[in-house]
């Protein structure tokens, strides 16, 4: 097993393979371009990591998702992605749906009701889904907003719609921080489908995500407040746990509700 990016949750997707959390899946490599010290397996270039791994876990954002993921899955080599934003983009979800003949997983993180969620769906189409996000302004803060707009974010006193629009159009703008987005629409086969509400809300303690649905099977409504991580407020803490997760699925060794 492979990690691409050491940052918050790639470090501790490391830490837990290394400490025997997952058993029979041995850490072989770290890929990332800024030096990983003490992060217990070589440090190397993709191109080696695939080599010596059967599978990727990809911590490092929607760029390395849009240049490698076809690539990694015409090697042969499995794909655990977090930065599931990068697969709104048409060409990149293009590109990897004609790859193989690795497999293309995706990693629930820090969303929830997705098994029913997709269920549903597949009972039949859903009519409305949104995603209603809040987290605080600081971690919303864009390199494309002018610095008046940032500033303002920043100094919120109380809480400020940031964006409504599409997933699709929300990956784009806000790329670390409306993944969530994204995987909802891929669960329910309807990226389209998705209408996102951001807000900027300086109380945010928690990041919350307000899921609601609804079709012919029923009308679904999931409330979730997660604390950010201590290391990269951007993204929840429970995420590296979602990923350990969605890696004993791919290794065969689920357990519990599946």
């Amino acid at each position: 097993m492979a990690v691409i990016g050491a940052g918050a949750i790639g470090s501790a997707v490391l830490a837990a393979l290394r400490e025997g959390r997952l058993p029979g899946v041995e850490p072989v490599a770290v890929v990332d371009g800024r030096p990983v010290p003490g992060a217990g397996v070589p440090q190397v270039d993709l191109a080696t990591a695939l080599d010596r791994a059967d599978a990727v876990v990809e911590c490092a954002g929607q760029a390395v998702v849009a240049r490698s993921a076809a690539a990694i899955l015409d090697h042969g080599v499995d794909l655990l992605v977090t930065s599931i934003g990068a697969l709104c983009d048409p060409a990149v979800a293009d590109a990897v749906a004609a790859a193989g003949p690795g497999r293309l997983l995706l990693t629930s993180g820090a969303a929830g009701g997705l098994d029913i969620l997709s269920a549903a769906a597949a009972q039949a189409p859903l009519t409305r889904v949104a995603v209603t996000t809040t987290k605080l302004p600081a971690t919303l803060v864009q390199p494309w907003m002018d610095e008046s707009a940032a500033a303002r974010l920043r100094g919120a006193d109380r809480p400020v719609e940031v964006f409504t629009g599409g997933a699709r159009e929300a990956a784009r703008l806000f790329p670390r921080s409306l993944n969530l987005a994204a995987t909802v629409g891929w669960a329910v086969g309807d990226l389209d489908l998705v209408e996102v509400r951001l807000t900027a809300d300086p109380a945010a303690a928690l990041t919350r995500h307000l899921i609601e649905a609804e079709g012919p099977g029923g009308v679904y409504r999931f409330e979730i407040r997660n604390r950010p991580s201590a290391e990269n407020p951007r993204t929840s803490g429970v995420v590296p746990h979602a990923v350990l997760r969605s890696l004993a699925a791919l290794v065969g060794r689920p357990t519990g509700v599946i």
